[in-house]
């Protein structure tokens, strides 16, 4: 496998910036059995942090979130690739879509120490669909 890309769908929910809340918000997912995909923690000022939960069915995150009264954000859309970790492949993706004109406003990604690797890439709902096609999703 040269590498896959799905959509994704992640929620967001803000926190105090202080040491454990990350923590308890994991704690809390993992008691309501939502696996991962994906997590990332951003500050968005000098008190607060923005998580994004990229869970695997986000139907059950929804569920379970209401239930426990948790505040989410979402659902909004991301593109993730996945696959063997080969010099380039993230510039050949971006060169597809700065050839259809689309700005990603935002990504991140992390090489897995075994030859894989995971992509995260955020564009502006309104181009969404054609980045998606863009890229043969």
């Amino acid at each position: 496998m040269a590498f896959s890309i799905q959509r994704v769908e992640y929620f967001n929910t803000t926190v105090r910036d202080q040491p454990g809340e990350a923590c308890s918000i994991l704690q809390i997912l993992e008691e309501m059995g939502v696996n991962l995909v994906a997590f990332t923690a951003m500050p968005v000022g000098p008190n607060s942090t923005q998580l994004a939960i990229f869970p695997k069915d986000p139907i059950q995150l929804a569920h379970e979130a209401r239930m426990d009264g948790m505040v989410l954000d979402g659902p909004h859309q991301v593109l993730l690739v996945q696959g063997d970790d080969k010099l380039g492949v993230l510039a050949e993706i971006h060169q597809k879509l700065y050839d259809a004109n689309i700005n990603v406003y935002a990504s991140n990604g992390v090489a897995d120490g075994r030859g894989g690797f995971g992509y995260l890439i955020y564009v502006k709902g309104d181009d969404f669909e054609r980045a998606a096609a863009t890229l043969g999703v």
